[in-house]
């Protein structure tokens, strides 16, 4: 047992940079620390393992989640009283096991192997740290060539420029892949089709340290290989991680409706609806907009100039009957070909982006 525990306590210092430290262990049967440790690798933790309370209180106190086995119960009593005490067995029978958590002052009990999934979202959340999810803007094109797709490149630039954790995602399987708008189709990272196959929890570290990093960004985009289809519920999974990291998320969204653009709505806390100031747009927007907001509860309206005669951005939102959010400068039809949409921080789509960014987050922690 001691050579199992020194080897883990070794691998644990070499944790990856802002990530929390993993759960204490406290168990000598080895057969539920097997279970544990399968658990704790599936969550992406690295946990410390003792057969009874560790010496001196401050690893017990400090470990952000302690894991006691059923056979430890009487070396913890007597043990500081803390939050985030699991006791764990594995026999379903155990009609004594809600006396011993009060024993030991334990939050939560858990019979594997029914609790497993349970327990493995829990380890994850304290080993990422959970706090506030990041800010999840939408960004859809009210008709094709709208220029939605610059604006949230502009948009993650600027929120990047600012210093926020920022992550970009090209929800559009058919838009060319907003990497080649950031001028990085090259950066080594993985793409949409590596995560396919993903199920349950994916780890939002690990995730944001897979994917490009491009003008302070990172970047979750499509690449140049044949379509592929990405389950709904893998998407929902990665969007799920992203938001954990907190910061910013900015989605690029597709004007076609499917079951994996539903999932990423539900998770989109604000939508930018792109429109040119043009009637044909307006009656084009309507439709998106009326599909869009069966799912998302909060769209805005992101007047594009030019201006057709007799309209004006207040009018293009008073016809949508959205909000507005603002007039998207005309730069915007025109980016500069190396250099990404708002990287020109003086530049009329980088004041919009740094005012929009300014409103959104009033009142919200999203550094």
């Amino acid at each position: 047992m001691e050579t199992v525990t020194e080897t883990i306590e070794h691998d644990g210092t070499h944790r990856a940079e802002g990530r929390q430290r993993g759960p204490l262990i406290v168990t000598e049967d080895t057969e539920l620390l097997d279970d544990l440790l399968r658990l704790c690798a599936a969550a992406g933790a690295r946990p410390e393992v003792h057969p009874t309370v560790p010496e001196g209180r401050e690893r017990w106190e400090a470990a952000p989640l302690v894991l006691v086995g059923n056979d430890a119960v009487p070396r913890v009593r007597g043990a500081t009283r803390r939050r985030g005490v699991v006791l764990v067995g594995r026999d379903q029978d155990d009609s004594g096991v809600w006396r011993r958590a009060v024993e030991i002052g334990a939050d939560h009990v858990l019979v594997l192997p029914d609790g497993e999934q349970w327990l493995v979202d829990r380890i994850a959340d304290v080993t990422e740290g959970v706090g506030r999810p990041a800010l999840t803007v939408g960004v859809l094109g009210g008709r094709g060539g709208a220029g939605a797709s610059t604006l949230a490149c502009a948009l993650a630039v600027t929120s990047a420029r600012e210093g926020r954790r920022t992550l970009l995602v090209d929800a559009d399987p058919l838009g060319g892949g907003l990497d080649v708008l950031l001028c990085g189709e090259s950066a080594r990272g993985l793409r949409w089709p590596a995560f396919a196959a993903s199920r349950g929890r994916v780890g939002s570290g690990a995730l944001e340290e897979s994917l490009p990093a491009l003008h302070a960004l990172r970047v979750l985009s499509w690449d140049r290989s044949d379509a592929v289809t990405v389950p709904p519920e893998a998407v929902r999974a990665v969007l799920a991680a992203a938001r954990r990291r907190g910061g910013t998320v900015v989605v690029d969204l597709p004007r076609r409706f499917d079951e994996g653009t539903a999932e990423v709505l539900a998770q989109v806390d604000l939508g930018l609806l792109v429109v040119p100031a043009e009637l044909r747009a307006i009656a084009a927007a309507r439709r998106v907009a009326s599909a869009a907001g069966l799912v998302l509860g909060d769209l805005r309206v992101a007047v594009r100039a030019p201006f057709a005669p007799g309209l004006d951005d207040r009018e293009v939102a008073r016809l949508l009957g959205l909000p507005l959010a603002g007039e998207v400068p005309t730069e915007l039809l025109a980016p500069d070909g190396g250099t990404p949409p708002g990287a020109a921080a003086r530049g009329p789509l980088a004041r919009f982006c740094s005012a929009f960014w300014s409103r959104a987050l009033t009142g919200t922690e999203a550094a």
